[in-house]
């Protein structure tokens, strides 16, 4: 996974990126691909706006997998709130986001005929904890742990199912000068399919890049 935000020199603009390649089992086979730029907007040094659009498609996979693979198109908006609390650093993020998710139907080739877009709303709340564990000469953090929770729920007149997944996470996270951090982690997530009568538990193992290297002249 990589992770950017990006600003513009000393101006409150900047830019946001995430794209995610995920597999299943030792990377054999496809299971997401996921694009999602969009734009940043500080507010203050502790407050940010965002929004932009994601891309993501989604193969079959699993015990119970879909039949085809599939797109989906999502527009998103995003408040993050920052704080500390004591030597740990806490992130809040309020995402909501609306959904447009291909349907496909059977068809000749066995890959299924894109048919529509089922329209969607989901809220999603996410909560990061960094606990440093050791400093540089300079004093900035070298080694820290990392944990989140991420509660994904569903609303609107489309919504079959309120809850739509959960995902817990930990992580050993490093500093790379120059560019950011390293994490890697795992996430245990959990995904009620849109039927309402399968529960999946997905272990997975996460390697990720965050970082905020600006644009131009630092802030």
């Amino acid at each position: 996974m990589y992770f950017g935000d990006h600003s513009f020199g000393d101006g409150p603009w900047g830019l946001h990126f995430d794209g995610q390649y995920r597999r299943q089992g030792i990377g054999q086979q496809w299971q997401q691909l996921l694009l999602r730029p969009g734009v940043n907007y500080d507010l203050t040094d502790k407050l940010q706006a965002s929004g932009g659009y994601a891309f993501i498609k989604s193969h079959p996979y699993g015990d119970y997998p879909a039949a085809f693979t599939t797109p989906e198109h999502r527009i998103w908006q995003q408040f993050i709130v920052r704080q500390k609390l004591g030597k740990v650093g806490l992130t809040h993020r309020y995402r909501v986001e609306q959904r447009f998710v291909g349907v496909k139907v059977p068809d000749e080739s066995g890959e299924g005929r894109l048919d529509r877009f089922s329209f969607r709303n989901r809220f999603r709340y996410f909560l990061k904890g960094v606990v440093p564990l050791s400093r540089d000469s300079a004093g900035s953090t070298k080694y820290y742990v990392g944990l989140y929770n991420e509660l994904m729920v569903n609303f609107g007149s489309e919504t079959r199912n309120i809850f739509d997944q959960n995902r817990a996470y930990a992580a050993l996270g490093t500093r790379l000068p120059g560019l950011g951090n390293l994490e890697v982690g795992y996430l245990q997530q959990t995904v009620q399919q849109r039927n309402g009568r399968v529960v999946e538990y997905n272990h997975t193992l996460q390697v990720g890049i965050f970082s905020t290297l600006p644009f131009g002249r630092g802030r």
